[in-house]
């Protein structure tokens, strides 16, 4: 190997352990003309929100119920057209924060209408929409994380 290439790999290296040693998902630094960003793939954790209390107790006996489980992609699709998720990243709903955001379910969109933004290592991707049609839900969650192929937008079939 190129000596430039063992000392950028051990960079990497270095950030790698830094990502270890501090429990960070991601560190980033710029020296001269190399930009090196690492990151490690997080696990989404979902906290569950408590629940009010009941007005009379539950038997003792009972179980506590299950958590509703995530709709099936078959489900999803027979809704309409599943607008999907290009890649990894965190969803925006909005240009900026305080703005309103690129759409809202009952909408009609145009093809090529900005539904939403995906942002993947510091670039923001605008999502367009693939045709004509009525937006009848909107599955992404405002910066949120997502993931390849997550469907983001449900339009009238």
């Amino acid at each position: 190997m190129a000596k430039g290439l063992d000392d950028d790999l051990a960079i990497v290296r270095e950030l790698a352990n830094v990502l270890n040693e501090t429990g960070l998902t991601e560190v980033e630094m710029e020296r001269g003309g190399l930009k090196l960003r690492v990151a490690r793939q997080s696990q989404n954790t979902f906290i569950e929100a408590p629940q009010p209390m009941q007005a009379s107790p539950a038997p003792a006996a009972a179980a506590p119920a299950a958590a509703p489980a995530p709709e099936a992609p078959a489900a999803i699709a027979s809704k309409g057209e599943v607008v999907r998720s290009p890649m990894v990243g965190t969803a925006y709903l909005a240009p900026s924060p305080g703005a309103d955001n690129f759409i809202s379910v009952g909408d009609m969109v145009k093809a090529g209408q900005t539904l939403l933004i995906v942002e993947a290592m510091k670039t923001m991707n605008e999502i367009k929409a693939p045709r004509d049609g009525k937006v009848i839900e909107i599955l992404a969650r405002n910066a949120e994380p997502v993931e390849f192929d997550e469907p983001l937008v449900i339009l009238e079939a």
